[in-house]
């Protein structure tokens, strides 16, 4: 008997509950596939996603995080976008000096009507990730089972 130890990544995707998350909604009614290994986490806007949250789930064992919002002048708090598109900027120069691959980090904006550009970008997102392969940089092995 052959047991498939294929390596299937940890996504975590933050997604903004007016646009992106309602693009997640319309994917899944639209019976669009995306892995089920990405953990979706509804976030009132992509302004709130403080940083720490983001190296924090890599510390928990996340192998890939993505952040998903409003396109940048359509943000249902105005400028909210531009707030997290600028905190980003700023943590993947850290992530950078950190060690951790460009791969395993990425800012998408969905809008409420793209549910096909969601489910393209997680399975793309995926793809990237599992190429990648395990996250060992930031691990912290406390939090595995």
């Amino acid at each position: 008997m052959q047991i498939n130890n294929e390596f299937k990544p940890t996504i975590v995707a933050f997604c903004c509950n007016w646009c992106s998350y309602a693009g997640a909604d319309l994917s899944g009614t639209n019976r669009l596939n995306y892995p089920a290994n990405v953990k979706i986490i509804r976030v009132p806007c992509s302004c709130r996603v403080n940083p720490m949250f983001i190296l924090r789930a890599f510390q928990r064992g996340a192998d890939g995080v993505i952040l998903c919002g409003c396109h940048p002048g359509d943000c249902h708090y105005t400028t909210g976008n531009y707030y997290a598109r600028r905190r980003m900027t700023l943590l993947f120069s850290m992530l950078d000096y950190l060690g951790i691959e460009k791969g395993r980090t990425r800012v998408e904006w969905v809008s409420a009507a793209e549910g096909a550009k969601f489910a393209a970008t997680m399975n793309e997102f995926v793809e990237t990730v599992t190429k990648l392969g395990e996250n060992k940089r930031l691990e912290d092995l406390r939090c595995k089972n």
